[in-house]
């Protein structure tokens, strides 16, 4: 009788470990993190700091729904902790047919290549930062709302995306006016390496609204209603027929703000990329940036500003990356800066 009773019970935890068992292979989820830290040599003095530490999780969980979350840790001199930490990116995705997809949360605003390839992980970046036109705050960098995409579609690998969400000055968690923000991208990939990509992106900002630049800490304030009007075309190419050894990237964003008062204003912003593997382990590169605004700009900070990058990237492996980098840049209402930057940049 007991051995009755024993063997049932043996039956029923192995029925409950085989189920569970199935239910962890339903759902795969990872979890990555990367990090970087940095020594900086400018205006006579050495200083060393933190960058970015990025959680980054993915999950499958059914054959068709997976989630992805990005949530960055980085220093902050506004907190009482000297650290913020920043939701990046929250996004559920549903692959309805084929290579077709919708996706809701909040997204990398697929405006441009760099925007809609690279997330915070520095350690996949081919220079220390990003080009200027982040940090200048010209095109937004996140959106919340909905999103149809396609991927590979064809013999070119036609991909698009169309997305619609609120607006700039407006938060996670609800729209500040009654527009929304729409973008319209495309991208083909008619060879390996090669990648061509155009964009349109269309929002009305309502007067008062205040946008939060989180990659320099300040804000614009569109002190008037304002349409606007972003075009974006990028190139990038690298030669797979060398293992890889050339790199080029090229964007260009075109910005169209009109407001009652003043018309309609133009601003762009360009950066150019390349690099040349010398070896399996060794890239050096250059990157210029250039952004140059209207006199009578309605919106972004009339402040025209080119830089020049060049630096070399040692590549241990994948997930370890060592960069020297030479920046120097000149803006309209500032001097020229000269900055010299080691990076270490992990994943793990």
């Amino acid at each position: 009788m007991k051995n009755t009773k024993y063997t049932r019970v043996v039956f029923l935890l192995s029925g409950l470990l085989l189920c569970s068992m199935q239910h962890a292979a339903a759902q795969r989820t990872q979890i990555k993190g990367f990090v970087d830290v940095s020594s900086y040599y400018q205006k006579g003095k050495l200083n060393f700091g933190l960058g970015e530490q990025d959680l980054f999780i993915t999950s499958e969980i059914s054959e068709r729904l997976s989630f992805l979350g990005e949530t960055v840790f980085k220093y902050s001199p506004e907190s009482s902790t000297d650290f913020d930490i920043s939701i990046e990116r929250i996004i559920l995705k549903y692959n309805y047919a084929g290579n077709h997809s919708v996706l809701i949360g909040k997204h990398h605003t697929p405006i441009n290549y760099w925007n809609d390839t690279y997330h915070h992980g520095r350690v996949f970046f081919p220079t220390i930062d990003r080009p200027l036109l982040f940090a200048q705050g010209f095109i937004p960098l996140h959106t919340t709302g909905m999103s149809l995409q396609g991927q590979n579609l064809g013999q070119v690998r036609f991909g698009y995306d169309v997305m619609v969400g609120n607006g700039l000055g407006s938060g996670d968690t609800g729209d500040n006016d009654l527009f929304k923000s729409l973008t319209l991208a495309m991208h083909i990939k008619p060879k390996d390496g090669l990648r061509v990509g155009a964009s349109l992106y269309h929002d009305v900002i309502s007067k008062g609204s205040v946008v939060h630049n989180h990659s320099t800490g300040t804000t614009l304030v569109a002190h008037n209603k304002i349409d606007q009007n972003i075009l974006t075309g990028s190139v990038s190419y690298t030669d797979s027929v060398f293992t890889k050894r050339f790199e080029l990237l090229a964007e260009s964003s075109l910005a169209f703000n009109k407001s009652d008062s003043l018309g309609v204003q133009n601003a762009v912003a360009s950066y150019a990329y390349a690099g040349l593997r010398l070896t399996d382990k060794f890239i050096p590169y250059v990157r210029v940036d250039d952004i140059r605004y209207r006199n009578n700009e309605v919106y972004f900070a009339n402040n025209n500003i080119q830089s020049f990058v060049g630096g070399l990237r040692y590549e241990l492996n994948y997930l370890a990356v060592f960069k020297l980098e030479y920046q120097r840049s000149k803006s309209q209402k500032s001097d020229v800066a000269d900055k010299i930057i080691f990076q270490v940049a992990v994943g793990f």
